[in-house]
């Protein structure tokens, strides 16, 4: 009989503990999130791209020789001005002078063939072999006066030096490092949703906390061809005058990009989520009481507000502004308060 209660009783609780899961599993399954919205519509922007970004010098040239060896001399210092065509260093000329020597020879010898080819006495294989090695020593020369007698490529400055007279230049780092300084450069990743407005030739304006009331002037010179698939943006390079030589490589500057007025989705800015991990960011809509996530690409921000793009993203459609950071996909939604 006690054994009969017992089981009687293991087989009630067992259901009763079913019941209370299975309705657990339905309150979670009517789970209401209470949010807030807003309906997105167009507004018309004055669009300007600000960006921060570090300048360079227009060329640099790392006076690293092909020619291994001894170095001469280091005819110029850090921080010299040097004009193009200016010779900056000598390395030992052994191999130059023995072969300017080759050279000789091998022109000497190229006039005999070539007198015995025009007689006859000499057939057109030699006179061809002759002439080779007379081109195969002119190059030669060429070359080991080039690596020798290193000359500056363009005008600019020394902004390196990392070897002095006398030591032995194995190529592993550069000689000196020469910077043209009187054109500079900078390169600036941009939001791919620009990628339509921005063309080569445009005017930029850059602005420095150091000369805080001048305003310089810079140029696109390049709109790069490609999109970024992890970053969604591409680049710009910015031509920079610097005839005055005001600015330095490596200053940080803020440019100033005007692109005129447009339409644009603008939505609070504390409404964007970014994923963790990752640079994707997403934002919640109102889809008939339902959540739906929808990866946007940023535009310009303007104070608490920022532009914003993506699939769905258009005008009418109710965007999620509180409470958002407790949503998953899909789930109900109970509209609290609607501008």
């Amino acid at each position: 009989m006690k054994r009969t209660f017992c089981l009687l009783l293991t087989v009630a609780l067992t259901l009763s503990l079913g019941g209370c899961k299975k309705k657990s599993g339905q309150q979670e399954e009517e789970k209401i999130e209470k949010v807030e919205t807003i309906v997105i519509n167009p507004e018309r922007i004055s669009r300007i791209i600000n960006y921060s970004t570090t300048l360079q010098g227009y060329e640099i040239m790392n006076v690293a020789p092909s020619l291994t060896g001894n170095i001469e001399r280091i005819l110029v210092d850090v921080g010299s001005k040097v004009s193009q065509g200016q010779l900056l260093l000598r390395m030992d000329p052994t191999q130059y002078n023995t072969a300017r020597i080759n050279l000789d020879k091998a022109k000497t010898e190229l006039d005999r063939v070539e007198k015995l080819y025009h007689t006859g006495s000499a057939t057109q294989q030699v006179y061809d072999q002759t002439k080779s090695g007379y081109n195969l020593a002119k190059e030669q020369v060429v070359f080991l006066e080039a690596n020798t007698f290193v000359k500056a490529q363009f005008s600019g400055i020394i902004s390196a030096k990392n070897l002095e007279n006398g030591e032995m230049y194995a190529g592993a780092v550069p000689i000196l490092t020469l910077t043209q300084i009187s054109t500079l450069k900078t390169l600036m990743s941009m939001s791919e949703i620009y990628y339509p407005l921005i063309k080569e030739g445009m005017s930029i304006d850059l602005t420095s906390e150091i000369y805080p009331d001048q305003v310089f002037k810079g140029t696109v010179e390049i709109v790069y061809p490609t999109i970024d698939p992890a970053t969604h943006s591409f680049q710009l390079k910015i031509k920079i005058p610097n005839a005055k030589q005001l600015l330095r490589p490596g200053m940080f500057v803020t440019t100033s990009l005007v692109l005129g007025e447009t339409d644009a989705i603008v939505v609070p800015y504390n409404s964007v989520m970014k994923l963790i991990g990752s640079n994707d960011r997403y934002v919640f809509l109102n889809e008939n009481g339902i959540a739906k996530r929808v990866v946007v690409h940023l535009g310009q921000r303007f104070d608490d507000k920022i532009e914003i793009s993506g699939e769905g993203i258009t005008a009418g459609v109710e965007l999620i502004t509180a409470g958002q950071a407790r949503l998953i996909d899909s789930v109900k939604l109970e509209v609290v308060k609607k501008r």
